[in-house]
């Protein structure tokens, strides 16, 4: 399955300060933690707590969320469907990291351990 460019150009101007609080609902709600949420961001980007406020402060598009970011060489072995797209046969390279980021988050959020997450 393929994205359009529309959905892509969506993903691209959404910030990510409106989507942050989301993730943060999602894995607290399961039972885990906003620390464990920002150690998955920080092992994704490379974004300590310190960026990662910036980020959110500045209003940052993902777009410019990942152009700023130093992804992890092992993000590629993020695999599986999420929100009804296969990742690793998402074209555009945004729309793919961000539906790694969200991939990652799920699975925090369905209990799996850190280690496992860590690739």
């Amino acid at each position: 399955m393929n994205t359009t460019y529309e959905h892509d150009e969506k993903i691209a101007k959404m910030t990510f300060a409106s989507v942050y609080p989301h993730y943060i609902t999602k894995v607290e709600s399961k039972g885990r933690t906003k620390e464990e949420l920002h150690q998955v961001i920080e092992w994704l980007t490379g974004f300590d707590d310190k960026k990662l406020q910036e980020l959110i402060d500045r209003q940052v598009t993902f777009d410019t969320f990942f152009k700023e970011a130093k992804l992890n060489s092992n993000a590629h072995l993020i695999t599986g469907v999420i929100c009804g797209y296969r990742i690793e046969e998402i074209q555009n390279p945004i729309t793919k990291q961000v539906r790694f980021l969200d991939k990652l988050v799920d699975e925090l959020a369905k209990g799996k351990k850190m280690d496992k997450i860590f690739r």
